[in-house]
């Protein structure tokens, strides 16, 4: 998506001022933004199922009863496949609805005709809210994100739903954030409000933290 355009999963960073932190931050986003534009149709849709091969192998999503995942939109590698193949397992799959306030909410999902266009190009669940807390209940939690580093430390859009849903979450779930490999173990900066996963699912492998 073009720059100027609001990302998906929460609003854009603020200014960087005098922060180094968020400078950093801004700096290493709209690296891998332009990265991620460039990628070709066809390297999307291998990618889209590469991952989805890879997430619903592992042994945390083979065990799991219920995961917690999202919609995949504009240059985030796509998640479709995986969502059905979710479905197919006889999962039961959470969906985050974005709130006014940039917290998420939860739904389940139903399949893609129970998918509605909201927000910011984002598509939703369109069934009965379960609350903020729904997400402490999966057994595994997958997560969007730009980057992450060698210890866990995930990057996002900036908005911070993803680090307020992530606070929900008991310790020793299953915490997972979807790239592409070249994502993986970058030099992430760093504040007292992130929130580290425990994994990252690439088209090539799951590395845990």
């Amino acid at each position: 998506m073009p720059p100027a355009q609001v990302p998906p999963h929460g609003d854009p960073p603020p200014p960087p001022g005098d922060d180094p932190t968020a400078a950093a931050k801004t700096a290493v986003r709209d690296r891998i933004l332009t990265t991620r534009r460039r990628r070709p149709l066809p390297e999307r849709l291998e990618v889209a199922a590469d991952l989805a091969r890879v997430v619903l192998e592992s042994p945390q999503v083979r065990r799991a009863a219920s995961v917690a995942a999202y919609v995949g939109v504009g240059s985030e590698p796509g998640t479709g496949p995986l969502l059905a193949g979710l479905l197919a397992a006889g999962k039961r799959v959470l969906l985050p609805v974005l709130l006014p306030d940039l917290d998420l909410d939860w739904a389940v999902h139903t399949g893609d005709a129970g998918l509605a266009p909201a927000s910011r190009g984002l598509l939703e669940p369109s069934g009965p809210r379960l609350g903020v807390d729904a997400v402490a209940t999966p057994d595994v939690v997958l997560v969007p994100g730009l980057a992450v580093s060698p210890t866990g430390l995930r990057l996002g859009r900036g908005g911070g739903s993803y680090d307020r849903a992530l606070a929900r979450v008991p310790v020793g779930t299953f915490t997972c954030v979807l790239l592409h490999d070249d994502e993986v173990g970058l030099d992430v900066p760093g504040a007292p409000h992130d929130r580290p996963v425990t994994a990252a699912a690439t088209p090539s492998g799951v590395r845990r933290f």
